[in-house]
């Protein structure tokens, strides 16, 4: 099935933000994290473990360890390879396993024992980048921001809103086009459009209802 474009709706994908949002918005009002956490200091360690792994790995991993490891005080009662073993399956499992620990301990040493609550602080923890602290300070602290992800990476240089060869380049260029009120919320959207929709294997442009303004279906078609 090819799919039909008008000029008019897609010389400048910048002037159709708007409508892509509206779009987005009424696709996924319901839009929120998948990661299930009961603080910010949960959320941090979910966070970490869900880099290239699933959310529901996460959350089936955090289930058990949050149960008697869910402060940074009883996370340092764990070893390296304690921790290790519990969080195996989610991959990476060395290097997610030190990030824990170290930021466990920055959390304790240089803020009380809480988690921070600015970007800034944020990103000095040890193991957390700008995503990381991107998705913390939204989510956990309800800042405006946008954490580029897989899924906001592809969705938002296809779409042709924000392209760039690296997250950074991107959440800038979303960052410009996006109204910081709606920073946060379309974070999510993307994501759930990349989920279910803008797969990075055979996208469905053919059912895709913002195939109209998008780059990559245009080009595709």
């Amino acid at each position: 099935m090819r799919l039909a474009f008008s000029r008019a709706a897609c010389y400048n994908v910048h002037m159709n933000i708007q409508e892509i949002l509206t779009e987005l918005e009424r696709l996924y009002p319901d839009a929120k994290p998948a990661l299930i956490f009961g603080s910010p200091y949960e959320l941090l360690v979910a966070v970490i473990l869900s880099a290239q792994c699933t959310d529901e790995r996460v959350n089936r991993v955090t289930a058990e360890l949050f149960r008697t490891h869910n402060t940074p005080e009883t996370m340092l009662q764990l070893s390296q390879e304690e921790l290790e073993r519990r969080i195996y399956s989610c991959g990476f499992y060395r290097n997610k396993a030190a990030h824990i620990l170290s930021a466990s301990r920055d959390i304790l040493l240089k803020y009380g024992g809480q988690v921070p609550s600015s970007l800034e602080e944020l990103e000095t923890l040890a193991g957390v980048g700008r995503k990381t602290a991107n998705v913390v300070y939204s989510v956990a602290f309800g800042g405006d921001a946008i954490a580029v992800d897989t899924h906001v990476f592809r969705v938002s240089n296809r779409l042709g809103i924000a392209e760039g060869k690296t997250p950074a380049q991107v959440e800038e260029g979303l960052m410009k086009v996006i109204p910081r009120e709606k920073w946060s919320k379309a974070h999510h959207w993307l994501i759930f459009h990349g989920r279910r929709v803008c797969h990075s294997q055979r996208p469905s442009c053919e059912t895709c209802t913002l195939a109209k303004w998008c780059k990559y279906a245009r080009e595709h078609a």
